[in-house]
């Protein structure tokens, strides 16, 4: 009878150690995924500041012309009211 239990022990013993080392493989393979996914969110992240700068900066250029734009009427207008 104690054999028995000694048995049932051992058996019990080793699904906790094949359990445990499932575990300790999934553990392992989600540290890499939440890696992988804050480095595509951090690229993301660069990405999205870099395409506000570069609409940023392309908004003035076109407020720029257009000031010119503006700049260059007016002109033309005073010609020909001078004239």
């Amino acid at each position: 009878m104690a054999s028995d239990k000694l048995v049932s022990l051992e058996a019990r013993v080793r699904q906790l150690v094949e359990l445990v080392q499932t575990l300790k493989r999934e553990n392992a393979g989600l540290k890499t995924d939440v890696r992988t996914a804050r480095e595509r969110s951090l690229k993301q992240n660069e990405l999205h500041h870099r395409w506000i700068q570069e609409r940023t900066d392309i908004k003035g250029r076109i407020e720029k012309v257009l000031s010119d734009v503006d700049a260059i009427e007016f002109l033309e207008e005073t010609k020909e009211v001078a004239s």
